[in-house]
């Protein structure tokens, strides 16, 4: 199969991870969901080889790097190369819901395509009309 459709709900319940990859068959990147309770301190770890980019869905993320603290909130974004030690806590009252991507092997240049005139058309204009 060439797509699939599922959701975090889906894939699990309560704290802990889950995994998405497998499930939606992705074998590009890595990729998880993570929820932490409120509260919870993180995991203070890196890897060998993967980078990674956190998104905050929903609730409070404390992210510690490099002696560097900052908070993010629904829409925050964290990108940190793969042996820098990370941490990710909750500190909001609501569970924290991150969407963890994974990979190495660098930038595939631009190879999008769109399918007909009209789509041209609303992709040049997107973002066009904010002030």
């Amino acid at each position: 199969m060439t797509y699939a459709f599922s959701s975090l709900g889906e894939l699990g319940e309560g704290p802990g991870f889950r995994k998405i990859r497998k499930p939606l068959g992705i074998t590009a990147f890595g990729v998880n969901g993570v929820v932490y309770p409120p509260g919870f301190p993180g995991i203070s770890h890196y890897h060998d080889t993967q980078d990674e980019l956190y998104f905050v869905h929903s609730g409070t993320a404390k992210v510690e790097v490099e002696g560097e603290e900052r908070i993010l909130g629904p829409g925050g974004l964290f990108h940190v190369e793969s042996t820098t030690p990370r941490r990710i806590a909750n500190v909001g009252d609501d569970d924290l819901v991150l969407l963890v991507v994974g990979g190495k092997g660098g930038y595939v240049e631009r190879d999008g395509h769109v399918t007909s005139d009209e789509d041209l058309e609303r992709r040049i204009a997107l973002g066009k009309e904010q002030p």
